[in-house]
């Protein structure tokens, strides 16, 4: 065999040889990267951890919240009504002292204003019903009358108010509506056969 052959047959077997492993500074690099990723990785999980408690704790107080802004919704009304109970019951020690009922109809008169005065300070508005065209979405009619007096299908009578709180109602009026009274202007088909045979 020659030498250049000999070379050759070498040069094929290196070449069938598998590539050997890289070096130890490669492996010391990989091993790096491997603990940085995992260090990476826990410190990325502990922030889910935390960001999950605290997400847990965000939704106990706000349902916290809600609970006691449902509880305590009527405070500031409730409180607004106090001054009207201290009104009555002032009204009603001054009407056991006796003496005519004057000073308690204006006793009762001034509670009334004062409620009226705090339903709207909150928003509550009285629905005007008397005279106006009937209003489904606002009136409740409980019967109706035949009259000349006022135009059909208005309201004749309120039998108690409604109120509105903002523009949501709250409670129909309950109304009475007008309806076009029956004619009398009919002839009597009888009287006029009757006519009809006295010209005989």
């Amino acid at each position: 065999m020659s030498v250049e052959t000999k070379k050759d047959l070498d040069g094929e077997t290196a070449s069938a040889q598998p590539a050997q492993p890289g070096s130890e500074s490669e492996i010391t690099a990989l091993r790096e990267q491997l603990e940085s990723k995992e260090i990476e990785a826990k410190t990325n999980y502990d922030r889910f951890l935390r960001q999950a408690a605290e997400f847990e704790n965000y939704k106990k107080r706000t349902s916290r919240d809600r609970d006691d802004a449902v509880r305590f919704a009527k405070e500031s009304v409730i409180r607004d009504l106090l001054p009207i109970l201290d009104n009555l019951e002032r009204a009603v020690a001054h009407a056991s002292g006796g003496g005519n009922g004057k000073p308690l109809v204006e006793g009762v008169e001034m509670v009334l204003r004062s409620l009226v005065d705090i339903l709207a300070k909150h928003g509550v508005t009285q629905i005007s019903a008397a005279g106006q065209p009937f209003d489904p979405a606002k009136h409740e009619a409980m019967a109706q009358v035949e009259t000349d007096t006022h135009d059909p299908n208005s309201v004749v009578e309120e039998l108690h108010k409604g109120y509105m709180l903002h523009e949501r109602l709250l409670r129909p009026a309950l109304v009475t509506v007008a309806k076009p009274a029956k004619t009398k202007d009919k002839k009597n088909p009888e009287s006029q056969v009757e006519n009809g045979s006295s010209d005989d």
